[in-house]
């Protein structure tokens, strides 16, 4: 290929040059991805091939487009490699001299590329490089599947335009990659002197928030933190969270929002796997922290910089243990003079992972596009006003906060910082800050339902509530009714940004029944605004069930608020993608209102003598008794049935209740076989947003059941 290349002339190849491609030659001129961004116009005009090799980035394809623009037209060979050697071969043989082409003049351009196999904007961006390069061009593209290179047979078609495609062009002036970044740039120039933030004594205006968040964004810079760098936090809901998650994504790095209830070899793999280069710490969480980086550093030799974050509201022990303070560290450096965020909305915006209740825990790489709509969403789907003041409740590690970081800034509104979840801190926070809006899951809303009435006093304003991360019992949703919080019902998974569906509460609801209100209000609705699709299938035919509120399928989500994929795990994030559609594990059916309703997670399914059991239904039933606060219905297994229920219970303080009683319940709302066999009077395990961790109580079903054999 090198002696073909030598006879068109001058080569250019932008990518590593660290990571020349054989088939180039010695000859190629090799660039950086910032090179050519600088030297664009230059390059394109000295060069006859240009080989890209950043993996087909859609936005360094479109500027390629603007400078094709400028150039004659059927005089320049584009070959884009996605890092294999695959498309260099391509570019050898449209390349090679034919009779056709010998007696052309001047040679018809070619355009190669090496794709990945799913990637719809890189398709596109290329398409329209091809129509730049002429009405004739010769396109070949070779696409990946399952890891596997495989060229497509030697098509040469010919790109055509239709009239809206001749100098109609993307540029500066008609096109920006979407980015939530730009919602703080936007309150920080017309709601400067708003309050954006409230944390105990601190308060920081819009002005005061984006001016932070410069100068960590410049910090972060001066670390080397760029594009593609993994930025890990292990922080409260203080403002130094709603910085992070600002400052990350507007230098387009990625942002790893930490469990601070996870244990240090948890830390460090996750770390580890993302490869975190900087990790900003809250000084209370010291002791875990220090030994989570003592295995990173001793069992992964990753040494990232560590930034301690020392509040203001935190009046505990806890060591420092980086080689930076937060705020020496913001007054060390000028703020940035624009928040710009990437120029490929595509990019990865964060990482989270999810709870690896069965092996590893999985890498949720989401990306601007999505985080932008989701907050766009949340705003339009809660019908939010303008400057909402807004209490974090909800763990900000917990999928972004549901992307609520960005929606506040969207609205100019207020962050109103709580450092514990505790219902006397809640209240305070309601009456004292006028709060307005708050999300958390079930068991949150369940606390807020038992504190004494005493506490809600003074509370004059409307409150709206939102609820997700596990499915809501009846008594909860009737319990915020009582308390006159209105509640908004929604539905999601990481993979989908957190929140994707919504109960949309219509009209005519309002004319029923307490009892019927609470049902329709406890489905988990219909897709997002701005979701393409969402829909329960039969996950072996991939065909939709019917809405007869009875077939049960399992829930599948399509569209942009979907993750790119699991980090490092491509066996994982097909068997998601199997078929088109996002698999959530969630067994639910479609109502004939189109109102989807889950009735288990396929795994909490109990098989009782050959019949499913839902243990949602079973668990709604006991929270229907005055006295249970929480609880949680697994398989137990059985030597007749296969598998019966036992239930776990939390009682409310002060609240007495025998197992036999809560039987006698359970069997007036229930199918006898439904009903649990054994109740246990337990603390019941939870994650640090209020989900129910219902594999450890499987697993002590289980043991029990075997210690019982034993004796």
């Amino acid at each position: 290929m090198s002696d073909i290349l030598a006879r068109i002339g001058p080569v250019v190849a932008i990518g590593k040059p660290s990571e020349p491609v054989p088939q180039l030659g010695a000859a190629c001129l090799y660039v950086s991805n910032d090179e050519w961004q600088r030297k664009v116009a230059e390059l394109m005009a000295a060069a006859r091939l240009v080989v890209v090799r950043v993996g087909a980035s859609p936005g360094l394809l479109w500027e390629i487009e603007q400078a094709l623009a400028k150039l004659p037209r059927q005089r320049l060979a584009l070959a884009v490699l996605g890092g294999s050697a695959v498309a260099p071969e391509l570019v050898a043989r449209a390349l090679r001299p034919t009779r056709s082409r010998a007696r052309a003049s001047p040679a018809r351009p070619v355009l190669c590329a090496d794709l990945p196999a799913g990637r719809a904007d890189t398709s596109l961006a290329l398409r329209s490089c091809a129509l730049r390069l002429g009405r004739s061009c010769r396109v070949r593209i070779a696409v990946r599947h399952d890891g596997a290179r495989v060229i497509s047979p030697d098509t040469t078609g010919t790109a055509s335009m239709n009239i809206y495609e001749q100098d109609l062009g993307r540029n500066a002036a008609n096109f920006v990659a979407l980015s939530p970044v730009s919602f703080v740039e936007r309150s920080a120039e017309v709601f400067s002197d708003l309050e954006a933030v409230v944390h105990g004594a601190r308060r920081y205006s819009w002005r005061q928030t984006r001016n932070r968040s410069a100068r960590l964004a410049a910090a972060l810079a001066a670390f080397g933190v760029g594009r593609g760098t993994t930025v890990s936090v292990m922080l409260h809901n203080t403002p130094e969270m709603v910085e992070a998650h600002y400052a990350v994504p507007a230098l387009n790095a990625v942002l790893n929002t930490l469990n601070t209830r996870l244990d240090a070899a948890l830390i460090a793999w996750q770390m580890n796997h993302c490869e975190a280069a900087v990790l900003l710490t809250d000084r209370e969480l010291a002791p875990t922290v220090a030994e989570a980086l003592r295995i990173l550093r001793e069992e992964h030799g990753r040494t990232p910089v560590v930034v301690d974050v020392c509040d203001s509201e935190f009046v505990g022990s806890g060591e420092r243990i980086g080689a930076h303070e937060y705020e020496a560290l913001l007054a060390s450096h000028a703020p940035l003079a624009r928040l710009a965020g990437p120029q490929d909305e595509w990019d990865a915006i964060a990482i989270s992972y999810t709870s690896g209740t069965t092996g590893d825990p999985k890498g949720v790489v989401t990306h601007h596009r999505g985080a932008y709509l989701n907050a766009v969403c949340n705003a339009a789907t809660w019908t939010m006003p303008h400057f909402p003041r807004y209490l974090w409740t909800l763990p900000m590690f917990h999928c972004n906060g549901w992307c609520f970081p960005w929606t506040i800034a969207l609205l100019g509104g207020t962050h109103i910082c709580l450092r514990k979840v505790e219902a006397q801190a809640i209240f305070d926070a309601m009456r004292n800050e006028r709060v307005d809006h708050y999300c958390a899951a079930p068991i949150v809303h369940n606390l807020l339902i038992a504190a004494p009435q005493a506490m809600r006093a003074g509370i004059a304003q409307k409150v709206r509530a939102m609820v997700a991360g596990a499915a809501p019992p009846a008594a909860m949703i009737e319990g915020m009714a009582r308390i006159g919080f209105d509640i908004t019902h929604v539905y999601g998974l990481t993979e989908v940004y957190g929140p994707a569906s919504v109960t949309i509460k219509r009209n005519s609801w309002a004319e029923e029944s307490i009892a019927e209100q609470t049902r329709l209000n406890g489905r988990q609705g219909v897709r997002y605004a701005l979701e393409e699709g969402m829909t329960v299938m039969n996950a072996a035919s991939m065909r939709e069930v019917p809405a007869d509120g009875e077939t049960i399928g399992e829930i599948m989500f399509r569209g942009n608020i979907v993750m790119t994929g699991y980090l490092k795990n491509a066996k994982a994030t097909d068997e998601a993608f199997a078929g088109g559609w996002f698999h959530t594990g969630d067994l639910a059916v479609i109502e004939p209102d189109r109102y989807v309703k889950i009735k288990d997670r396929s795994k909490d399914i109990i098989i009782s003598g050959g019949e499913n059991i839902s243990s949602l239904e079973v668990e709604d039933a006991l929270y229907r008794h005055a006295a249970v606060l929480a609880c949680a219905v697994v398989a137990r297994p059985d030597p007749k049935w296969g598998e019966t229920p036992i239930a776990f219970v939390e009682l409310k303080p002060g609240a007495q209740v025998a197992a036999s009683e809560l039987v006698a319940h359970c069997k007036q709302l229930l199918a006898g076989y439904k009903v649990p066999r054994e109740i246990r009077f337990e603390a019941i395990p939870k994650t640090s947003t209020g989900k129910i961790q219902k594999f450890q109580l499987r697993e002590k079903a289980r043991q029990a059941v075997t210690d019982q054999e034993t004796r």
